[in-house]
């Protein structure tokens, strides 16, 4: 599992400081001139539309949060991926149109951030490729647990207290290498643990036992209902998880011409006469006749500001609405964990922390691969691998503990299946060594 981890480990640092890289190449579809007041959202929505064609299809406008920043008007299209939307970036002073880029899911993430992101979950492989994130993911929780167990036990035979804690000096021999894994892999395991759990949330196989859990202990996360009539709000299970990872854009699918770019306006002013506050927000045309206008706050960074409420305006009346404040412990945990992931919870510091912590993570991988290394055996002047650990030592366990050992598996791998593969795949292997060995040795 190590290639895994260490290439899921330097493609997230890569993705941790990818936000950062995104608003210096893409300075001039992001910004704009400071040269008056913004114009209607009218005026900026008709703007982009006419640049971009009466037929397609205007799915999210997303307006300036601040002076100097562009207005982004978001549109469907057949020739773009899952998740993806075409996005003109507009001066809100002028209307001038800055750029015409492919963004991808609530993010926002533009191309180069996208590319990154493709890479970190799934190598640019699909569905398919995404099988190697879950994979390390999933490992990695089982990687930090077992370590911390190997750490306590060497701390309880150790000497000092100092030795368990801080590294050797020397790291020429494998004692030096063991004591810079060990002392490293102790601060790291919480970090770890923390990024593989949050990891799993929008994996593949175990996401959705993450989401089927949730459901049954009522940890899910509100979102308004758009259905004009209903008065209850439903649960979106991948409200978290849209632009890293989840399948959901995010934006309905209105039909061409539904969206009267007047009404943005009294969209956003009926929201923010409601429970919107920030100046992060995104406002979502209806998908059909029966269903509302939405205006949510995306403002993921702390304080989190995700309101969010649906309007009717036909009637000019507010249908439901939620509140940030409202959700349950586990949804806010929920997005707070998946945000600090990201890199968006605290800014540029969250980046470069998760970025150093991702980068620590590899090389705990190298290290450890440094020290099987060096556990090779050197007599008769052959440089062969790594010495394996001796075997039987399940066979020599008690039949309770081995046991324990097969129900402990066998759950964790039905709930994280790419575990549950990968014991098979590794007992697989080994008993065919095994019998390799049994077929050579002399009758």
């Amino acid at each position: 599992m190590g290639p895994f981890l260490l290439v899921v480990a330097l493609s997230g640092a890569l993705y941790a400081l990818s936000t950062p890289v995104e608003r210096m190449i893409y300075s001039d579809e992001l910004t704009a001139p400071i040269s008056g007041e913004a114009l209607p959202l009218a005026d900026q929505v008709s703007a982009a539309t006419d640049y971009v064609g009466q037929e397609e299809t205007l799915v999210a406008v997303r307006p300036a949060p601040e002076p100097g920043e562009t207005t982004r008007v978001m549109y469907s299209g057949t020739d773009l991926g899952e998740s993806e939307t075409r996005a003109i970036f507009v001066d809100p002073a002028t209307a001038e149109v800055r750029g015409d880029l492919t963004t991808y899911g609530t993010s926002g993430a533009l191309p180069v951030r996208t590319w990154i992101d493709q890479l970190h979950r799934g190598l640019h492989l699909g569905d398919f490729g995404r099988n190697y994130s879950e994979f390390a993911a999933s490992w990695m929780a089982v990687v930090a647990l077992a370590g911390i167990g190997l750490w306590v036990a060497r701390a309880v035979t150790s000497r000092s207290r100092r030795e368990a804690l801080l590294p050797r000096r020397d790291v020429s021999t494998r004692r030096g290498t063991l004591s810079w894994h060990a002392s490293g892999g102790i601060v790291l395991a919480l970090g770890m643990l923390f990024l593989s759990a949050t990891g799993i949330t929008w994996s593949q196989h175990a996401g959705t036992h993450v989401t089927d859990l949730r459901a049954a202990l009522g940890w899910t996360t509100p979102a308004v209902t758009t259905q004009l009539g209903e008065e209850t709000a439903v649960p979106d299970e991948h409200a978290g998880h849209a632009g890293h990872g989840g399948g959901e854009s995010g934006h309905p699918s209105a039909e061409p011409g539904t969206a009267d770019p007047a009404m943005f306006d009294h969209a956003l002013e009926m929201g923010q006469a409601e429970n919107i506050d920030s100046t992060n927000v995104e406002i979502l045309p209806p998908t059909s006749e029966d269903t509302a206008w939405v205006v949510q706050e995306i403002q993921r960074s702390y304080p989190t500001m995700v309101d969010s409420v649906a309007i009717d305006m036909g009637d000019m009346e507010i249908v439901d609405r939620v509140d940030f404040e409202d959700f349950g412990l586990m949804a806010k945990l929920a997005r707070w964990g998946v945000d600090i992931h990201m890199g968006t919870m605290f800014g540029l510091v969250n980046q470069i922390a998760v970025a150093l912590v991702a980068l620590a993570i590899a090389a705990m991988v190298v290290l450890g691969y440094r020290m099987w290394w060096q556990r090779r055996p050197t007599r008769g002047g052959t440089a062969r691998v790594g010495k394996p650990p001796a075997r039987g030592a399940l066979q020599a366990a008690p039949w309770w503990g081995i046991g324990l050992v097969a129900l402990v598996a066998l759950a964790i791998g039905l709930f994280l299946p790419m575990v549950g593969f990968g014991l098979i795949g590794f007992l697989v292997v080994d008993l065919m060594v095994q019998a390799r060995r049994t077929d050579r040795s002399p009758h």
